[in-house]
């Protein structure tokens, strides 16, 4: 298993010293990766509940920085660590401009991206971006399609009610076509996974959830003829670190840990640590982040688990 970290990115971390000092000492640290998400507002009366917790958007949120910024300074910071965005709400920009944004991310950072989409949950926030809420999941699977189209042929011509691309150069081409890690949790957007992901974005859920609902992305990638083996679980952790607390959500560094073990064991293949919740500043934050690094280590050697038996 291997350990990455979010990057610094909102509420408190919300600047560039913090960016530019935890991505710097995050690599000879001996992470693997750095990862940004994708806000767009905190609605005073929100329509939709926020997916974690008791459904109330954590205060943090309402500052957030842009992840392609973030990423783009962390590139400029860095030289070995992957970059990853968890998750960018695909949906919000037009395939063109998303594959520019993403594409200049791995050509500035020497091919080190690795894209995390999904389809976001707030519908104030597709309402601020101008993007109709009904219908996302067939403009989520477009725009796949044309960003799959942008990157690996030349010139591009793509065709779709939503947008039209006349054959054109679209260049810089990413140094290779970059991993698609998918976000989701129903059982659509689990057998989307398997049936043109690289990966699954999924959260800190119980064990047995996590068994079940990668169970769904390995058989639905076996039934479109792909290997359920290439395909990579990466999940997201954004624990509050207390003495008191209820894992995998809150508890000690050693609680959280032995349930990120726990989840290694059943096939995860990276953790992304997100401290931003529960650090006080950014010694903080990399101090959490090597007494988790620490509290794993016997599991970032381990060999990635295969998917568990249809």
């Amino acid at each position: 298993m291997r350990l990455g970290l979010a990057v610094p990115q909102y509420g408190r971390f919300a600047a560039l010293s913090s960016v530019l000092r935890v991505a710097r000492e995050a690599e000879p640290m001996g992470l693997h990766s750095l990862w940004a998400g994708d806000r767009l507002l905190t609605p005073l009366e929100p329509k939709d509940r926020y997916p974690a917790g008791d459904g109330t958007i954590p205060e943090a949120h309402r500052v957030f920085l842009d992840p392609f910024a973030v990423l783009s300074v962390a590139a400029s910071a860095t030289s070995a660590v992957r970059l990853g965005t968890s998750a960018l709400n695909a949906c919000w920009y037009a395939p063109a401009v998303l594959a520019r944004s993403l594409t200049t991310i791995d050509h500035l950072s020497g091919g080190r991206l690795d894209a995390g989409l999904g389809l976001g949950w707030s519908s104030d926030e597709y309402a601020a971006a101008g993007v109709p809420w009904r219908g996302r999941a067939r403009r989520y699977d477009a725009t796949l399609d044309a960003l799959e189209t942008i990157w690996t042929t030349d010139p591009v011509s793509f065709e779709h009610e939503l947008w039209t691309i006349a054959p054109s150069h679209i260049e810089p081409k990413p140094a290779r076509r970059p991993p698609l890690y998918l976000a989701g949790f129903s059982e659509a957007a689990l057998r989307r996974v398997g049936r043109r992901g690289d990966g699954w974005l999924t959260a800190a859920l119980p064990i047995p959830a996590l068994t079940s609902m990668w169970r769904t992305v390995c058989r639905a990638a076996e039934e479109a003829g792909r290997d359920p083996g290439a395909l990579r679980m990466v999940l997201r952790s954004n624990p509050v670190v207390t003495e008191h607390g209820t894992p995998p959500r809150s508890g000690t560094v050693a609680e959280i840990s032995a349930y990120l073990a726990g989840a290694a064991r059943a096939g995860v293949h990276e953790v992304i640590l997100d401290l931003q919740h529960t650090a006080t500043g950014d010694q903080h934050l990399l101090d959490l982040a090597a007494a988790f690094q620490a509290g794993l280590a016997g599991h970032l050697d381990e060999a990635p688990r295969p998917c568990p038996a249809s």
